[in-house]
């Protein structure tokens, strides 16, 4: 698989998330997934939003946006910040985990992100119409009921963006390291087509 030979960055980012739903064996909606895959495709063009995530207390930022006065943007910064912990924890969980950040309190704030967002929308009604028709804010308690998961999901599309990535000596090292932290079969897959057979252990071993 390679990002060059896709006709854009959300159809590359379609097939590897629906290949790790998949691999996981998760129930996801239609809607869910497209919401994803939107979500990657937004966060491969920076923008500051992952930073921000990253750099800012998070409890800071869940308090922020639930105090938010205006509702819009009180929705905004929640779905935001959502957004950012479920890109963050898959992507970049070493980072968290090195600051001594537990992956439950990630959950926490995700799924308390999503859940208030989605509350929102079913308290203006704004997807109750007379058609009975239940858009958006299931996507929304999807997102928050599923986060965990969803998270390991991510983790599957970032080894395989490390995978495919992998070129020369840095680039099998950075592969090697994350192998190393996750065990990822998928990254173990990778390293064997590189010539290297990666056994398991304590601490991992390279052959």
């Amino acid at each position: 698989m390679s990002i060059v030979a896709t006709v854009s960055i959300s159809g590359f980012f379609h097939e590897i998330v629906e290949d790790a739903i998949r691999t996981r064996g998760v129930a996801v909606t239609a809607g869910t997934t497209t919401y994803i895959v939107g979500l990657l495709a937004d966060f491969a063009r920076p923008d500051g939003r992952a930073g921000e995530t990253m750099e800012r207390p998070l409890a800071f930022l869940l308090d922020e946006a639930l105090h938010t006065a205006a509702p819009a943007e009180r929705f905004e910064r929640l779905r935001t910040l959502g957004d950012g912990v479920l890109y963050t924890s898959g992507f970049f969980g070493d980072h968290f985990e090195a600051r001594g950040v537990e992956q439950s309190y990630l959950i926490g704030i995700g799924q308390t992100a999503y859940g208030s967002a989605s509350s929102m929308l079913h308290r203006s009604g704004a997807a109750s119409d007379a058609k009975n028709e239940r858009p958006s804010m299931d996507i929304f308690a999807e997102l928050a009921e599923k986060f965990a998961t969803l998270v390991d999901v991510i983790a599957e599309v970032a080894d395989d963006a490390v995978a495919n990535g992998a070129a020369g000596s840095k680039g099998l090292l950075k592969l090697y390291e994350r192998w190393l932290k996750t065990g990822s079969d998928r990254l173990a897959h990778a390293l064997s087509s590189q010539g290297l057979v990666p056994t398991r252990g304590t601490k991992g071993v390279l052959q």
